[in-house]
């Protein structure tokens, strides 16, 4: 009798195994799917880059063409403007990112930890600028540039993006996660309230900051809008407006649209995964002390 139930409970036991491993199994196979599918059009895109113009459309297609076809990101970087426009992006997303992380910062810690007259309505006003859409402030932006002498100059590029309130906003709900006894504390000190925003608030919401910088620099990266209304000079464009005009100007070059669309995710690539892993190292940092 004891045999016998032993034997059954070994039984059980192989059941539950073997299910567990078709589980297993089958959440494998569902993630090499969605790999796939999501992997797939870059590798298309990184493949029409390695082919001459004959060669993308040849049939049977080819996984991996030998040789290698460099021609097209040859003629990307020396017969166009490609080299200019990522450096004006480059410029112009950096400059932003650093300009809108410190003074949304800056705004978020005034929002979250100094009282004032008209905090909440101050508060609210930004929630409703979220809601108006691009479009509606084309026009009115335009003429405000246009009217201080700065079309067709960097500062058009710049100075726009930094009323957006998305990361003052943001900023807030991070720094309303910090406890009330550390600013206290400090203010007992002596410590003036930029010295406590720059010594003691800013060190703890590095993660937050890190989240910030991603958003804005990935959103001015892939500006598009605003960039080509507030600029008609070549020596001013940036990537997306260039590799627009060279579609439309250039005819139908798929090797070297696709080189562009590769070299255009090379920076923007390089930025998040650096930024991630300071973001993995500090919460992971941060985890432990507590």
């Amino acid at each position: 009798m004891v045999a016998a139930a032993h034997h059954s409970a070994e039984e059980h036991a192989r059941i539950r195994l073997r299910r567990r491993r078709w589980k297993e199994f089958a959440r494998h196979c569902v993630l090499a799917l969605v790999a796939f599918i999501l992997v797939a059009p870059f590798y298309y895109v990184l493949l029409a880059s390695l082919k001459d113009s004959t060669e993308i459309f040849s049939y049977p297609p080819k996984l991996l063409p030998i040789p290698l076809y460099f021609g097209n990101y040859s003629d990307l970087l020396w017969n166009t403007g490609f080299l200019r426009w990522m450096f004006n992006t480059l410029f112009v997303a950096t400059s932003v990112t650093v300009l809108k992380v410190f003074l949304d910062s800056l705004a978020g810690y005034a929002l979250a930890k100094i009282e004032f007259t008209g905090k909440r309505i101050v508060f609210m006003l930004m929630l409703v600028l979220l809601m108006v859409p691009i479009g509606a402030l084309i026009v009115p932006l335009w003429s405000l540039v246009s009217s201080l002498g700065l079309i067709n100059t960097y500062l058009a590029l710049i100075l726009p993006p930094l009323a957006n309130p998305l990361g003052a906003i943001l900023m807030r709900q991070f720094i309303l996660s910090l406890p009330r006894d550390l600013e206290n504390a400090a203010r007992l000190d002596g410590l003036s309230e930029f010295a406590i925003y720059w010594r003691i608030v800013l060190p703890l919401i590095k993660p937050g900051l890190v989240v910030l910088a991603v958003i804005i620099f990935t959103d001015q990266f892939m500006s598009f809008t605003w960039p080509l209304i507030a600029t008609t000079s070549d020596e001013l464009q940036v990537l997306t407006v260039g590799i627009a005009a060279l579609r439309a100007h250039g005819g139908a070059n798929y090797g070297l649209w696709s080189a562009s669309a590769v070299m255009s995710l090379v920076p923007i690539g390089i930025f998040f995964f650096v930024l991630q892993r300071q973001f993995l190292a500090r919460s992971l940092a941060g985890a432990l002390k507590q």
